[in-house]
């Protein structure tokens, strides 16, 4: 039985991947800043860090034989001011830094650190039939530098000799939050959303499987820096989009495009994240012997709305 320190382990991955990790067996420590009242497993512990103060439970750390790394204030959760600009690198960066310092400070036994990063490293796909690989650039964009500097500032730790891999994650499928939940809500209504014109193209993956791709990047010593933490199938928001409809309400739901222009006054500068077409290849993870559980769309929605395809 392996112990995992997991930073931002109370957000939608972090308590996907805490309930899988308990599940094989493994005990959690996460990294919060206020200490939960009462514990509801008692594989999962808690412990304070302060990446503001940068300080952190020592005694954590040294229990520690791989760290997770997820902590980072949410891309799409506020609008985009300069100052919360500055609050997603710095909450991502700063995060990085107290976890190298305090292992560089402080004896340990920590084997690896597999760390987030996002897809936001390549930006806007270049030209139709094309996939962007690990060995691109990063993007010149705002995206593109906050992940650039968020897997360097993590990377750190190699010149420690600890091992570190960053998963580029795309669209996170989950039943718990995050994107496929504001895809539910028009449906619900009988309304299949789309975005634009809805022809661009989404990277995603299914919870299940990004909890199982942390788990292979950890058992497996030769994963070093990046992979894609995507499936091998992405496709345009309006297939998504219609496909989740098709499966929560058979033939009874309209198609509608959300205009360009009322996506832009809701939600400003992060308009461009979800109208942006980003072709991702998972080629590099699948080389390495990773297989995915739901490697299309249609086998992905299915699980996740637990339903059978409804017939028209």
């Amino acid at each position: 039985m392996d112990t995992f320190l997991i930073t931002g382990g109370t957000g939608l991955v972090g308590k996907a991947l805490s309930a899988y990790l308990v599940s094989k067996g493994h005990q959690v420590i996460v990294l919060t800043r206020t200490l939960p009242k009462e514990t509801k497993q008692s594989s999962v512990q808690f412990a304070l860090w302060d990446v503001k103060k940068q300080t952190i439970d020592v005694q954590a750390l040294q229990k520690a034989d791989y760290i997770i790394h997820l902590a980072g204030a949410g891309v799409v959760d506020k609008k985009w001011t300069d100052a919360y600009k500055k609050e997603i690198v710095s909450s991502r960066t700063e995060s990085s830094a107290l976890i190298v310092d305090s292992l560089s400070k402080n004896s340990n036994k920590v084997k690896a650190i597999v760390s987030a990063s996002a897809i936001g490293w390549y930006g806007e796909d270049k030209q139709s039939g094309f996939a962007f690989t690990e060995d691109d650039p990063a993007d010149a964009g705002f995206l593109g530098e906050t992940c650039q500097l968020w897997e360097q500032s993590i990377d750190r730790a190699t010149t420690l000799g600890i091992r570190v891999c960053m998963l580029r994650t795309g669209i996170v499928l989950s039943n718990d939050g995050g994107a496929l939940a504001e895809f539910k809500k028009p449906v619900k209504l009988g309304v299949a959303g789309i975005l634009g014109n809805g022809k661009q193209i989404v990277s995603w993956i299914h919870i299940t499987d990004l909890c199982r791709m942390y788990d292979h990047a950890i058992s497996n010593e030769q994963l070093r820096g990046p992979y894609n933490a995507v499936a091998p199938a992405p496709v345009s928001n309006q297939q998504l989009t219609l496909q989740l409809a098709k499966l929560v309400k058979g033939s009874f739901y309209i198609p509608m495009h959300v205009p360009v222009f009322v996506l832009k006054l809701m939600m400003g500068t992060r308009s461009t994240e979800v109208l942006k077409s980003t072709t991702v290849s998972s080629t590099k993870i699948q080389q390495t012997g990773f297989t995915f559980l739901y490697p299309g769309i249609e086998a992905a929605l299915q699980n996740l709305t637990n339903e059978p395809p409804k017939k028209d």
